[in-house]
Order: C-alpha cells, then structure tokens, then sequence
C-alpha cells in the first residue's frame, strides 16, 4: 500500500495519515527507515528551498519583481547557468512567476507567487535564529575542531 502525503499544522492532519506525533513515535519506535517514503515529498521541497541560491532569490524578490540581470548582480558568485536553474527550480515548484514582456529585445521579470510570499517568513526566522545563536554555533565548532583535530 502506498502511503499518502500528510500535511501537518499545529499537531493536526488533513488529508489522512499520521499526526506529527504519531510520525515522530513511529521513527523512535521503528527507526527513520519506517517513515521514509512519507517524508519524501517533504524532502524534495526542503532541498528547493533550502539551497543557498533560493534561499537568496527568494529574499531579494520578496519587495517585488527583478530582472534576470537585476538579480544576477545582486547575487555575488552566481553563475548564469546556476540563476537559470534555480529559477527554473522556483517557478517549476510555483514560488516564482516568469513573465515576457514583447520588447525589442524582450525583457523578462521574476516575481515571486503569494505562495513564494508566504516562504519569507519561515526563511526570516531561520535567519535571525543563526544571527541570534552564530557566536554559540561558531564556540562550538571551535570547541569540536580542537577536541577532533589530529595530533
């Protein structure tokens, strides 16, 4: 039996399946392996939008639609090709519009969807989280390189 995709909010399911909870026993008692094929979905679009470019091309959006070039300045150490993918990878996963304009040359404009909108708010808190606990995660990595570095 396939499973079915399960959306979670504040401990509730919709659409069937597990509760948070219950998801989270299932690994404690059967491990990571029980629940796999479950949080794949989640997976997938984790991997979207936690690269570091989306991460980047969502933020700069955010106040509004940017050309192409607007957003590969803006961008230090994009590759071209690499700002094409991941604008690809957006829009493919509905986060980001693409709208031609027929000018001579065309000029063409990314936005970002009500739902590419809507990822601003989880990204800003990840983000002043890693502010606020930098110099706690740096001590640490210090602490741990000097504990496993070889002698």
């Amino acid at each position: 039996m396939e499973p079915k995709h399960t959306d979670v909010t504040d401990g509730a399911v919709t659409g069937g399946g597990l509760s948070h909870a219950e998801l989270f026993a299932q690994i404690e008692k059967n491990g990571v392996a029980s629940v796999e094929s479950s949080c794949r979905p989640v997976t997938d679009i984790l991997s979207r939008i936690g690269d570091k470019w989306s991460v980047m091309i969502v933020m700069l959006l955010g106040p509004g639609p940017k050309r192409f070039n607007e957003i590969r300045r803006a961008i230090n150490g994009i590759s071209q090709r690499m700002l094409t993918l991941a604008l690809r990878g957006l829009e493919r996963d509905g986060l980001v519009t693409r709208t031609v304009f027929p000018t001579i040359p065309p000029r063409v404009d990314y936005e970002l969807t009500p739902l590419g909108q809507s990822l601003r708010r989880p990204i800003d808190a990840l983000g002043e989280w890693a502010f606020a606990n930098r110099d706690e995660i740096d001590a640490a990595r210090i602490r741990f390189d000097r504990d496993h570095s070889a002698t």
